[in-house]
């Protein structure tokens, strides 16, 4: 066999047709637009986002400043409320319900500003409250002023009412003065007067007889009687009198089962009496009282006293003295 030695053929390049040249260009083209579009849109996307955003902080300012606003008008409608509630020392009945509306528009205004997320509504409807409060605190400070004016007249009418009733008063302590005075001298008028006093011994005998003697160890029983003088002051009605004997040795006689006890003169000193005479007394009459006085013990030798009271007073008095006796008496 033989061989042909033929050259070696170099293999070459061939560039691509000239199409495809045209496509890559509008490619690049096209995606360069779209980045661009991209990031146009970011950019406008973010824009629109900050927009917003400023929108929504605008807004939340114009409701914190409103809020700030109308809380700051409530304080003050409050403080003006204040003031007229503590300058207001009269309530009545009007005042005590403007009161209750006031407080309750005061909780609701309060209620509505403590939200952190109010509504505009919300925030009108506190606005509306807050002038309707203003409206309320200004009729509440006519009120009050009428009622002060109230208060002025009734003060000076007090006034003139607490003069009245000092003069009054005056006249009618310096009335009652005169009334006890004369109720004092109708008192010491009234008490009866006792005159004629009669002081005799009994000697009682065994035959039922009886006999005076003036011999200390024959008297059983002493017999005192006195007139009661006309007395035209003093109304009839029973009367008491203290009948007082005292004997020799300056010591009242007085027996507690016999009637003895104590009373009371106009002094204030209380002295026991012998025994108490109770008399049916008609005005303007005399009258005679008669009574005896009987001890267990013997009687002594010496003078004895007598007093009589009667409305506390001493109305009058004797004496009687006892002999002491002789050999055959």
């Amino acid at each position: 066999m033989a061989f042909e030695n033929f050259p070696e053929q170099e293999t070459k390049y061939s560039a691509p047709p000239s199409n495809q040249k045209d496509w890559k260009m509008p490619t690049i083209i096209a995606l360069a637009i779209a980045l661009v579009g991209t990031w146009g849109y970011m950019l406008y996307d973010k824009s629109q986002h900050k927009e917003i955003i400023q929108q929504k902080d605008n807004l939340y300012a114009t409701a914190v400043t409103e809020k700030d606003t109308l809380q700051a008008m409530l304080d003050e409608a409050t403080m003006r409320y204040d003031e007229l509630k503590t300058a207001n020392a009269k309530q009545d009945s009007t005042i005590t319900a403007k009161d209750r509306e006031i407080a309750a528009k005061q909780s609701r205004i309060k209620s509505l500003l403590a939200k952190s997320n109010a509504t505009a509504a919300e925030l009108a409807e506190a606005k509306r409250l807050i002038v309707s409060l203003n409206s309320d605190i200004e009729t509440y400070k006519q009120q009050v002023e009428v009622l002060k004016g109230e208060n002025a007249v009734l003060t000076q009418e007090k006034s003139k009412l607490t003069e009245e009733k000092g003069q009054l008063s005056q006249e009618v302590a310096a009335a009652k003065t005169t009334i006890k005075e004369k109720e004092d001298q109708l008192d010491v008028g009234s008490t009866l007067h006792a005159s004629n006093f009669n002081i005799v011994g009994i000697d009682e005998r065994r035959s039922g007889k009886e006999k005076e003697t003036a011999k200390a160890k024959r008297v059983d029983k002493i017999r005192i009687s006195f007139n009661i003088d006309i007395n035209r002051i003093a109304p009839s009605g029973t009367k008491d009198l203290y009948v007082c004997i005292t004997g020799p040795d300056g010591k009242p006689l007085a027996v507690a089962a016999m009637g003895s006890g104590v009373f009371t003169t106009r002094e204030g000193e209380e002295k026991t009496y012998t025994q108490k005479v109770v008399i049916n007394y008609l005005q303007g009459q005399p009258q005679t009282v008669s009574f005896d006085w009987k001890q267990n013990s013997d009687y002594e030798t010496g003078n004895y006293k007598i007093e009589v009271y009667q409305n506390g007073f001493k109305i009058g008095e004797g004496t009687r003295t006892f002999k002491k006796g002789g050999l055959f008496s």
